[in-house]
């Protein structure tokens, strides 16, 4: 296989085109760059659909198409360049238990991807995304979630009434502290977590069937701290409870 050394490449133009979210929206393809995002995506079982990687790199496979650095280079969302960017399907389910995390108005792309990875390292089921969310396979998002957006369940929810088992709204200031798990048997729950400064909206707050805060000196957590925080509580020892109080 040749390689690429035109940055007008078509294949490259491709690429490009896939920074914008219409695109990704439209070809349901985002992009991953560098080694250990294409790593993640090979041990999670996702191979890439088409990748390319700068002439010499060892990683990728028989879908990797050799390009010069510079053209690359151009392809790129990092202002440093990258070695390897691989394209891949964006995958959507719906909204799973025993533990889903629900994001509401979440708009920085940097903290849905680290929600995204604080679900990986939790082991929660999904993460189901609510409106005003930012896109999930943004370049931002995928970097900060670190490979997880390869391995944990990507779902949309319209309604809060397509969430799996109890509700619970996370809110600053109201509802008892948050505990870990109770000592009766396992249960499905969402946590539903908004954006710093607005929080979850009072409609989303009222279809819960309880609230709980995490008890901090400051005023509130960004959301991925909070779903971070949230998460440890709620398997910590193993379980999937939580000690709330109910939404009123």
């Amino acid at each position: 296989m040749s390689q690429i050394a035109s940055p007008q490449n078509p294949r490259l133009k491709a690429l490009r085109r896939l920074h914008a979210k219409r695109e990704r929206t439209r070809s349901a393809r985002f992009l991953a760059e560098g080694e250990d995002l294409i790593a993640a995506a090979e041990r999670a079982g996702r191979p890439a659909l088409e990748g390319y990687r700068v002439a010499g790199t060892e990683l990728g496979g028989a879908r990797f198409h050799d390009v010069d650095a510079s053209a690359l280079a151009g392809a790129s969302t990092l202002g440093s360049g990258t070695r390897v960017i691989g394209v891949y399907e964006q995958r959507w389910t719906d909204p799973l238990g025993p533990l889903c995390v629900y994001l509401h108005g979440v708009a920085d792309p940097g903290n849905v991807g680290a929600v995204l990875r604080s679900a990986q390292a939790f082991g929660a089921s999904s993460v189901a995304l609510g409106p005003g969310c930012a896109d999930p396979h943004s370049p931002k998002a995928v970097r900060a979630s670190m490979g997880a957006i390869f391995s944990v369940a990507l779902a949309r929810a319209g309604d809060v009434a397509e969430l799996p088992g109890e509700r619970i709204a996370l809110l600053s200031g109201a509802g008892d502290p948050l505990h870990g798990p109770a000592d009766g048997p396992a249960h499905a729950v969402t946590l539903l977590i908004g954006a710093e400064r607005e929080g979850l909206p009072d409609d989303v707050v009222a279809a819960c069937e309880r609230t709980a805060r995490i008890p901090i000196a400051s005023e509130s957590l960004n959301a991925a701290m909070a779903a971070t925080v949230a998460l440890y509580e709620m398997t910590r020892w193993g379980g999937r409870g939580i000690d709330t109080v109910p939404a009123s």
